[in-house]
């Protein structure tokens, strides 16, 4: 049903079949579509609702009864099916010429629509796209990831099923774009845009680095060797602590900020004078 799968989907997703809701028996794209038209403004309070995502209790790839795909990219445990991961290809090297947010985790999640919720990072997402074979679930960070980040991401539980750290959205249900960033926490990538306009590179729930900040602190290296300080703060010393890789250490004061003795970073934050 290959070619079927074109007629097929809404603007949430391409797949070959449509929903028939259990609560009222319409049908609809997606469960996306049916809470938008049945839990509007417009609709009477007293007869708004939704499908309850995590009430679904069977999914399958393939019809019951022609044995059609419903979906190339299939998750049993996410319940998730799309047809639409060629495009998802696509998008993540848009992304990647259009922001170039360095060192940000590329994955494709299965909780994604509209060819979305892809992250961006330094190098594009290399191999075929599509398929149970080019994807795997990560059963602690609780979401389907590309195969490339099997070996290399950094596990936290139940990663997607919490809310925006900016915005308090629920992730998992999001229809908007998602990065992971290099932390392992989750974050809408607007969101994440928008604390790079205001010069926010850090992770709102650690404090990590969120993209790489080498040639920063490079500069900020350059500003500290001219920026010499008042002699009374020559001998001044504080503790820190890195938040890039948790050590604690006894350094020189400077004004224009703290530099990590075992990681080079500058996002410390000074815990005592000594």
């Amino acid at each position: 049903m290959d070619s079927g799968t074109e007629q097929h989907g809404c603007e949430h997703y391409r797949r070959g079949c449509r929903v028939v809701a259990p609560c009222c028996g319409e049908v609809f794209g997606c469960r996306h579509c049916h809470n938008d038209a049945k839990n509007s403004l417009e609709v009477d309070p007293r007869d708004r609702h939704e499908i309850p995502r995590h009430e679904i209790k069977k999914v399958q790839q393939n019809c019951s009864n022609c044995g059609a795909c419903m979906g190339k990219y299939f998750c049993e445990i996410c319940k998730f099916f799309d047809d639409d991961a060629l495009d998802m290809e696509i998008v993540v090297l848009y992304f990647v010429k259009k922001t170039m947010l360095p060192n940000l985790i590329d994955i494709l999640l299965c909780s994604s629509y509209q060819r979305a919720n892809t992250t961006v990072m330094d190098v594009a997402y290399a191999g075929k796209t599509g398929g149970a074979d080019n994807f795997f679930h990560c059963d602690k960070c609780g979401c389907c990831y590309s195969n490339v980040l099997k070996d290399s991401h950094r596990c936290v539980e139940r990663a997607m099923h919490h809310n925006c750290p900016v915005c308090f959205e629920y992730l998992f249900d999001s229809t908007k774009d998602i990065s992971v960033l290099q932390c392992g926490h989750t974050i809408h990538l607007e969101c994440m845009n928008e604390m790079r306009a205001h010069h926010h590179f850090s992770c709102p729930v650690c404090s990590r680095s969120a993209c790489d900040m080498t040639d920063t602190w490079r500069k900020l290296d350059e500003e500290v060797a001219a920026t010499p300080m008042p002699e009374i703060y020559l001998t001044k010393m504080v503790w820190i602590l890195c938040n890039d890789c948790s050590a604690t250490s006894s350094v020189r004061f400077h004004v224009l900020g703290q530099k990590c003795p075992g990681c080079s970073s500058y996002n410390t934050r000074e815990t005592r004078a000594r």
